[in-house]
């Protein structure tokens, strides 16, 4: 396996790679912040900083990431949306591309205006949402369309982890048995429940008019902040169509952002305001929101993977019993979030 077709930290090469790409000469190539999945350089050139992100590969993982992100950035530059990287050009069979620079920071804390950006640029999808072009755009990774089919991700990651993690970690097996495995079915009875009470259809899709475009990993925890304040969205290797209900309940819970009870209801409330066209929105993520959480709950174990290990250790260097000890603590935050019922307001149910 490897990352891609350049040495990992063969900065000589990729210094070439990228000259040749942007017909710029790449005096020096810098590491820059770790991602979950990739790496990340900053170029200096004569036209000044450009980013060089090197995508991660897999063969257990067959997502395209470097083409999602690359053609989301690309549509969202053509239709004039600014605070997000420009996609320039890009290497598939090296598995690199080029975007433009961005000058900020992390945003380490948050400020008051902050849940209003993400509801702005939430707000700019939407709208996208309805051009003509737009339809031409993939589904996102792992698409939640019905409840059914939310469902049945859960289920099946909750397979795979107990057959590739369970046997070899016993702590693993012992939560996914006692705790994670019961309230998975109680979370889907209770929504079949009230899909039934609403007269929903649990397998059905749902209809196009109601889709949206989503980051499908959004939040502050993807964003630069710039001197003046703004955010600029990154990481859209996820990118496309989605029900908005996932789009809301991820950045609810998202565990890299843990938002407070004022942020979360304030996020809440923007999310039903833009999509208030489809009545269902805020019963349907009422109604599914626990199942977001187990989820969630099964993501951040991910590290137990040896695949996603591997992810992992490619992009950050990572001491791994450190890692999975704290992400096991997680995923039983996640699921007590489940089983004692999602109050948004209630700031002890969601501290992870």
């Amino acid at each position: 396996m490897t990352p891609s077709s350049l040495p990992a930290e063969d900065t000589a090469a990729l210094a070439a790679l990228v000259a040749r790409l942007t017909g710029l000469a790449v005096s020096a190539l810098v590491r820059g912040g770790q991602g979950g999945n990739n790496r990340l350089y900053r170029a200096e050139t004569p036209d000044g900083p450009l980013a060089v992100k090197c995508y991660f590969r897999h063969p257990g993982d067959t997502r395209d990431r470097l083409a999602a992100e690359f053609a989301a950035l690309r549509y969202l530059g053509e239709h004039g949306v600014s605070n997000v990287p420009r996609a320039l050009v890009a290497d598939p069979q090296a598995g690199v591309a080029v975007y433009s620079w961005i000058d900020g920071g992390p945003p380490l804390t948050r400020q008051p205006g902050d849940m209003a950006l993400l509801a702005g640029f939430v707000a700019i999808l939407r709208n996208l949402s309805s051009r003509p072009d737009a339809r031409a755009l993939p589904l996102a990774s792992e698409a939640c369309l019905s409840a059914a089919e939310l469902t049945a991700q859960v289920e099946r990651r909750l397979v795979r982890l107990n057959s590739a993690a369970g046997a070899a970690d016993s702590r693993v097996a012992s939560f996914l048995d006692q705790q994670l495995g019961p309230a998975v079915a109680s979370a889907v009875s209770a929504a079949r429940g009230e899909y039934d009470r609403l007269g929903w259809d649990f397998d059905a899709d749902l209809a196009a008019e109601r889709r949206s475009l989503s980051p499908s990993d959004f939040g502050t925890h993807n964003a630069l902040r710039r001197a003046d304040g703004s955010l600029v969205f990154l990481d859209f290797e996820y990118f496309g169509w989605d029900d908005p209900v996932k789009l809301a309940a991820d950045t609810i819970l998202h565990p890299a952002m843990v938002l407070d009870g004022a942020e979360r209801s304030e996020i809440r409330a923007a999310f039903i305001a833009l999509y208030g066209a489809d009545e269902g929105f805020a019963d349907r993520l009422q109604a599914l929101l626990p199942l977001y959480a187990l989820r969630w709950a099964l993501i951040v174990l991910n590290p137990f993977l040896p695949e996603r290990w591997a992810r992992l250790s490619f992009a950050t260097g990572a001491e791994r019993d450190k890692v999975l000890r704290a992400q096991l603590a997680k995923a039983r935050r996640f699921v007590a979030m489940a089983v004692d019922g999602l109050d948004i307001d209630d700031e002890a149910a969601f501290r992870l």
